[in-house]
């Protein structure tokens, strides 16, 4: 990216294809206001009043509240409340969201993890509305976290990259397909515990990770939705930039001694520059290239453009 994780972190919405680093900034601004929120409201005896507001914000189980907030569908995924809970989601977040940054680029890292959060909310709805195990706490039932987005992540670097490793401490390099089953297999272990919806809603996550790469690999991005409303929100606050592109010329000797016959006093061989426009289309089809082919099939045009685009 364009600097350590704190530099990337507090420049977040100031650099394009930055998605990871906006996400995990999101999620804790999010958590830093609700946090302020309810250490004012309960100092102020009006903690009812907190939690009215933040089930506004929470994924209702009951099929008829959510109809009425259909918006719980996107922020519940932004929603902590817990330190350790949003501290271990941001984690697992950055650590494959890296890898799936390297490979897919940002668009598509922000693609799944929002795909991820809705399949998980639709799960763990539909679960909830059939099956008699929830029917005394659906009406009451409530859920939120980023943890459905961060297992849609998790699952779709596993099934993109299964050998890359990571160094775990004490157990040292660890295959990530290892981690992601031992990540899907506690989740579905707990599906019918004290957490059961959220636990379902990382399976609906997990699912989508493994689908998006799966169907990405067939010549078809489920994302494509998804990224044309990020654009559009995207034309709106920020103006499109030109990216320069100076390199020198090559020549042959043929070349070589042509120039010499024309002027013995230039033996340098001379540069000019170009200004291209490398559009974010062209980008997302070299990384859908790399994603199916591997980088050794980009021609050397293709991987000049990624370059130069990644220095912006």
């Amino acid at each position: 990216m364009y600097g350590g994780f704190w530099d990337n972190l507090k420049n977040a919405f100031r650099y394009n294809n930055n998605s990871l680093y906006k996400l995990i900034a999101i999620n804790l601004l999010v958590f830093v206001a609700v946090l302020v929120l309810r250490i004012v409201l309960s100092f102020s005896g009006a903690e009812n009043v907190y939690r009215t507001l933040l089930s506004y914000l929470m994924m209702p189980a009951d099929l008829g509240q959510f109809i009425q907030q259909p918006w719980t569908i996107l922020s519940y995924m932004f929603l902590h409340e817990g330190i350790f809970h949003i501290l271990f989601n941001m984690l697992f977040l950055y650590w494959f969201g890296l890898l799936l940054m390297e490979y897919l680029g940002s668009r598509k890292l922000a693609n799944i993890y929002i795909l991820g959060g809705i399949s998980g909310a639709l799960l763990y709805v539909l679960m909830y509305n059939v099956s008699p195990m929830f029917a005394e706490v659906l009406p009451a039932a409530k859920m939120l976290g980023a943890s459905a987005g961060v297992y849609a992540i998790v699952v779709a670097a596993a099934t993109l990259s299964p050998n890359s490793e990571f160094r775990l401490p004490i157990i040292g390099p660890v295959k990530i397909k290892y981690i992601a089953i031992f990540y899907v297999f506690i989740a579905f272990a707990n599906s019918a515990g004290n957490n059961a919806g959220g636990e379902l809603a990382h399976l609906g996550g997990a699912a989508m990770g493994f689908w998006y790469v799966y169907q990405l690999r067939k010549g078809n991005d489920w994302g494509k939705p998804v990224q044309a409303i990020g654009q559009f929100f995207e034309s709106l606050f920020s103006p499109k930039r030109k990216i320069k592109v100076t390199y020198k010329k090559k020549y042959t000797k043929e070349t070589q001694n042509s120039n010499y016959s024309t002027s013995s006093k230039s033996s340098t061989t001379p540069s000019y520059s170009s200004t291209t426009d490398a559009t974010q289309e062209e980008i997302d089809d070299i990384l859908d290239k790399i994603a199916e082919r591997g980088y050794e099939a980009l021609s050397k045009e293709e991987k000049r453009k990624l370059f130069e685009f990644s220095k912006k």
